[in-house]
């Protein structure tokens, strides 16, 4: 099977438990693994015949613009969307991760990450 990996999408978003995480916002990145056959894309320069990224990004993006208290909820609507709108796809795992999360410590990132 093929995939097709999207690495780094950068988005600042307010997801969290604590009050000011809904007004000060942080930052978030999401990496995409989508498992499809794109066999008939690869020999026909087809478009139409795999998973237009334009269209994952905006997904992504949306779902990260609706405010939740937990990353896990964010990444399973994620997930979600994408198996509603790309029928095809045979997996997809998500990783979405939140940078320097207000823990009262040196964290660099926390990341939940999700394949149905």
């Amino acid at each position: 099977m093929n995939k097709i990996v999207i690495e780094g999408i950068k988005l600042y978003a307010y997801h969290g438990c604590l009050e000011e995480e809904s007004m000060i916002g942080g930052n978030y990145t999401v990496d995409i693994t989508l498992e499809i056959d794109f066999t008939e894309a690869s020999k026909t320069d087809d478009l139409t015949k795999t998973i237009d990224y334009v269209n994952v990004y905006q997904i992504v993006k949306a779902q990260m613009a609706i405010r939740s208290k937990l990353i896990e909820h964010v990444c399973k609507r994620i997930v979600s969307e994408l198996k509603k709108e790309f029928q095809t796809l045979k997996n997809v795992e998500v990783k979405l991760s939140k940078l320097n999360p207000p823990m009262n410590g040196n964290v660099e990132r926390v990341s939940v990450l999700i394949s149905e």
